[in-house]
């Protein structure tokens, strides 16, 4: 019965084996979900799907396997009538608000409603627009699409317009988990998870669990013990792009800034435009008068820490390669210098290009900055950062 589905999971690359699909039929075959479409659906998400990134390619094969459900024609429906009317009362449950079974309950009840539709379907023998009775599109009958009526029955339409139908199978969620699309701040901080190395330090503030069963079986007493809060110890000086071309990805880098600040404990942070060169700051409101010479910051992190640069690294190939390129004031160095510098005091790098990857090969300095950082630039996706995380780690 479910084979189709299998195979569309497959088909949408949804790395899904054989144990866990049985796994799955067993569930079902338990009764775990019965009645219950959502049920059904997070049961079989659950049982196959092993990495957030196929969440979306998951739901697309959902839909494309159980699209009759929300899409029905006459004749399907007639030869469907014999479903067991408790199986449709737990939907109507499920979808429908209060109100809603209410104004049911007004037409005489589900069952009146589902033998209303029965009706009406061997009554009606074409297609009917507009109205209140009969099975059409954009009308109040219930029975239809494109309408309205708040006990209604959906069929033939492929989604759903006023969210009011009893039968809903429309609704796809965590599409931005897809590794291939740009990354909100969740997202951000999946892939960044990539990137630990635990320490405990401070205060006692944790149960230890093996501890506390170890020194209580010794002892002959409940003995609870303590221990310091595992943390993540990895370090990181990260330098962000601001201003020019960046302002189309400030909500992306923000992103990326917000979730940083949250999954890394010593995270250092400098802001500069374009390229690298002798000086960075942390205030932009400030950036002309207060600024830090790079050698400091050279000096002060040591190799110890792990270096991330963000940029979308477009910018004249000048800036890069030749003393005083800059376009905002005369660098007695090229940028090149500055970041080879950067490169040799820290050997875990990686720059994050908000640039959609695809793009990179039609900009000079992309491809120029690329070959500096040999092979550590990554696009700003979430299989680009767990590539980048994971160059970091050797």
């Amino acid at each position: 019965m479910f084979l189709p589905f299998f195979e569309n999971l497959r088909k949408g690359g949804v790395p899904v084996s054989l144990r866990e699909y049985l796994t799955f039929l067993e569930a079902m075959g338990q009764g775990l979900v019965t009645y219950d479409v959502e049920g059904f659906y997070f049961l079989a998400r659950t049982a196959m799907v092993k990495d957030e990134r196929n969440i979306d390619k998951f739901d697309r094969a959902f839909a494309a396997t159980f699209e009759g459900l929300a899409s029905i024609s006459i004749d399907q429906v007639l030869d469907a009538v014999d479903i067991p009317g408790d199986w449709l009362e737990k939907m109507a449950e499920k979808h429908l608000s209060p109100e809603e079974k209410a104004k049911v309950d007004a037409l005489g009840g589900f069952d009146k409603l589902m033998e209303t539709l029965k009706k009406r379907l061997e009554e009606q023998k074409e297609r009917h627009q507009g109205g209140n009775k009969w099975i059409g599109t954009a009308g109040t009958s219930p029975f239809g699409a494109h309408g309205y009526n708040p006990e209604g029955v959906r069929i033939g339409q492929d989604e759903s317009r006023h969210q009011r139908a009893v039968k809903v199978w429309d609704k796809r969620e965590f599409r931005n988990f897809d590794d291939t699309v740009e990354l909100g701040t969740r997202n951000i901080k999946v892939a960044l998870k990539r990137l630990r190395r635990w320490a405990r330090e401070g205060a006692h503030d944790e149960l230890d669990l093996d501890g506390t069963i170890r020194s209580t079986a010794e002892n002959g007493y409940l003995d609870v013990k303590m221990r310091p809060e595992r943390h993540n110890a990895v370090k990181v000086v990260l330098f962000l792009d601001v201003g020019g071309s960046m302002d189309a990805h400030v909500k992306v880098v923000e992103e990326l800034f917000s979730a940083a600040r949250t999954e890394f404990k010593h995270l250092e942070h400098y802001y500069f435009h374009n390229c690298l060169y002798e000086g960075v700051w942390r205030d932009n409101r400030r950036r002309w008068n207060e600024q830090i010479p790079t050698e400091e910051i050279l000096r002060t992190y040591g190799p110890d820490y792990k270096c991330i640069f963000v940029g979308d690294a477009s910018m004249s190939p000048y800036e890069i390669a030749y003393p005083g390129g800059a376009n905002e004031h005369w660098n007695a160095e090229a940028g090149q210098v500055w970041l080879q510098r950067a490169r040799d005091q820290w050997a875990s790098h990686v720059w994050i290009n908000p640039v959609p990857e695809k793009y990179w090969g039609y900009t000079h300095s992309i491809q120029m900055i690329s070959e500096i950082f040999e092979g550590t630039m990554v696009p700003m996706t979430l299989a680009g950062l767990e590539k980048g995380m994971k160059d970091l780690t050797r």
